[in-house]
């Protein structure tokens, strides 16, 4: 069997084959070259931007590739006056924690159950005026001839307490709570009595005198609700109070951000059980025969507005000792605080405050401390108040 070359037929398919193939390779070539050719880069179309007519993008694209010149931010981060601009804000973060104080007392009270009174709807924060101070007197249901002989001496009544707030700008109110049965009996009668006098500001707190400390976290938190005062003023039932020379005590402080005003004392801590003003949480201040912390004795003392709105907006973890001048101590001990010790704040009772009245130097309060207020106060404040009033005529010319 041999082997025998192609020829005839067979030769020339092969060849037109191999034809076929460089032909159709050749217009592969040119068939791909014309549909690959890419387009000048002013014909790439940009997203996002917008063209003129003259096909120049327009000003305010998103995408824009240039930048013409340098951006001036002056207008942006010129600062005209450093501390104006400073103080503008400490007071736009002092409103708005006030508004945010108010906003919790009013969300406690839904959730309590609590009635909203119409004093505190119209007092939203929006638009509030300014007052001088507020001063809140401490009493209890029992109290009821305390409150009269106060209303009987350096308290105003009816509408002279409200010229007293519209001219002069203070506030004055009795501050109580409510009985362990709210609506009963003893809760009906205060309602009462304020619907005669309206000069009870209620707290949502449930009264009795180991809640002291707790009764005074909620007033200054309600009281900062209330009222945009530059002071808020605590003080008990059983003191007499010279309204005019507490005024004029209190305005020579009216620029300072945290004070803490008061008579400063630091008394022992009292470890036995049996004596007065026992402290059961006493092995927190140290050895046996250790003093407290220096703080303001609780017949009166005050406290500026930055300091009422950090004890409402922190009321709820704010821990309470048993005596409530402590408790407002300890709260205030670990703040950059000015503590001002003013021994016009504690004066004695006749002839102390007579004394001191006499010689131009007018106590704001008088009390006795052997009794931590007037001793038989219901009957001794009249002639406490007749020997060192100021009289009328201090608070009508006052001018703080």
């Amino acid at each position: 069997m041999s082997w025998r070359r192609g020829g005839g037929a067979e030769g020339v398919a092969r060849r037109w084959v191999l034809l076929l193939c460089v032909g159709s390779f050749c217009l592969g070539l040119l068939f791909t070259n014309r549909m690959w050719t890419l387009p000048e880069a002013s014909e790439v179309a940009i997203p996002n931007e917008r063209r003129a007519k003259n096909g120049e993008p327009m000003a305010g694209d998103c995408n824009t590739r240039k930048v013409q010149g340098k951006p001036d931010y002056k207008g942006i981060f010129h600062i005209s006056d450093t501390q104006h601009d400073s103080q503008t804000l400490d007071k736009t973060i002092a409103n708005l924690e006030t508004e945010l104080s108010a906003a919790r007392i009013l969300q406690d009270s839904f959730l309590n159950g609590s009635p909203v009174s119409e004093e505190y709807k119209a007092s939203e924060p929006t638009g509030r005026r300014k007052y001088l101070m507020v001063i809140g007197i401490n009493t209890a249901f029992n109290s009821r001839k305390r409150r009269d002989s106060i209303r009987n001496t350096w308290m105003p009544k009816g509408e002279m307490r409200k010229k007293l707030e519209e001219e002069k700008g203070i506030i004055i109110r009795f501050v109580i709570g409510h009985s362990a049965i709210s609506g009963g009996i003893i809760d009906r009668a205060i309602q009462a009595e304020d619907k005669k006098h309206g000069d009870f500001m209620r707290l949502d707190h449930v009264e009795g005198y180991l809640e002291l400390s707790g009764k005074t976290r909620t007033y200054f938190a309600t009281a900062v609700a209330l009222w945009d005062a530059n002071f808020y003023v605590k003080v008990d039932d059983d003191v007499h109070v010279n309204i005019a020379t507490l005024g004029n005590i209190l305005s020579k402080h009216i620029l300072k951000p945290r004070v803490y005003i008061g008579c400063m004392k630091s008394g022992p801590v009292l470890s036995e059980k049996d004596v007065r003003y026992y402290e059961p949480e006493h092995w927190k201040f140290g050895e046996v025969g250790n003093k407290y912390f220096r703080h303001a004795t609780g017949q009166l003392y005050a406290i500026s507005k930055d300091l009422a709105t950090y004890i409402s907006i922190n009321k709820h973890v704010l821990h309470k000792y048993i005596n409530e001048d402590v408790s407002l101590g300890s709260w205030l001990i670990g703040l950059d605080v000015e503590h001002i010790d003013d021994r016009r704040l504690c004066c004695g009772t006749p002839p102390d405050c007579e004394w001191k009245a006499q010689a131009g130097n007018t106590c704001a309060a008088s009390f006795d401390w052997k009794c931590s207020g007037i001793c038989n106060s219901v009957q001794n404040i009249w002639w406490v108040h007749n020997k060192c009033s100021e009289g009328e005529k201090a608070l009508l010319t006052a001018s703080f």
